[in-house]
């Protein structure tokens, strides 16, 4: 199938435009790639606001970071796109972004890795930490190498957030719901603590996920299988009910559908 390569660059812009009006980014912060075929991809460009750029600015290049066209520098984040995209087929964006909430867990070194949110565990499940590196060097993509193979968001430690999709608007939804997650996390932590759901809850939203047939990849809950650990309550109290996962299921379909 043809892409047409103008409103692929149109829709990077639109969304470079709401994580900027969102306070995900500030000034000329963050980055977003869309791969176009096996060996191209399309970048945002280095020292550029993510509110204020125009198609025309816009960097095509191949697997190698090698510019293919565009008059401007692209990102100096570019490594870490590329190797999300050398070791994940199945991903077709990459949104980096500095969302305050999820990178204020991320420079106090906390992962987002309890199962609270309904929402939160079937797009997202855990969100885990990964190491500092120095930003525009092999040190990212190292350090995001692992926990990219089976998450589809990841903390950057003292740094910010990364979110993949198959494509640009799964990305930044992703995006979206990894900060509403980690607000919600904070309010609760200050009211006293998270309440986490039950195994049995969990294990119930993964087949909602399943029968959704949502794109990408998801941790599950380890825990879940061994019953009974600190990660989640275990036991079968509180079972989600058919209404909940009714409810759920067509809060995360009109989602994927706007």
């Amino acid at each position: 199938m043809m892409v047409n390569e103008y409103e692929v660059k149109k829709q990077i812009c639109e969304i470079g435009q709401r994580i900027y009006n969102k306070g995900f980014v500030a000034a000329n912060d963050g980055n977003i790639t869309v791969k176009v075929s096996d060996n191209v991809l399309f970048a945002t460009p280095t020292g550029v606001s993510k509110g204020y750029m125009t198609p025309d600015m816009l960097i095509k290049v191949d697997m190698d970071g090698n510019v293919i066209e565009g008059k401007l520098k692209p990102s100096s984040e570019l490594k870490m796109h590329l190797r999300v995209y050398k070791e994940r087929p199945d991903v077709g964006a990459v949104v980096h972004a500095h969302p305050p909430t999820a990178t204020g867990f991320a420079i106090a070194g906390i992962p987002l890795n309890k199962f609270t949110m309904p929402e939160a565990v079937i797009s997202l499940g855990t969100v885990p930490l990964t190491a500092y590196g120095t930003p525009s060097t092999d040190e990212i993509p190292n350090a995001i190498s692992e926990a990219m193979q089976s998450h589809d968001a990841v903390l950057l430690e003292n740094h910010g957030a990364l979110t993949v999709g198959n494509n640009l608007l799964n990305a930044y939804f992703k995006m979206e719901t990894l900060e509403f997650y980690a607000k919600i996390s904070l309010i609760a932590r200050q009211l006293g603590g998270e309440q986490e759901l039950t195994c049995d809850q969990i294990e119930k939203l993964m087949q909602v996920r399943k029968n959704m047939n949502l794109p990408g990849r998801h941790p599950g809950c380890k825990q879940c299988d061994k019953r009974g650990t600190s990660s989640c309550k275990g036991g079968s109290s509180q079972v989600a009910s058919e209404d909940m996962i009714a409810e759920i299921t067509r809060r995360v379909l009109s989602e994927l559908n706007q």
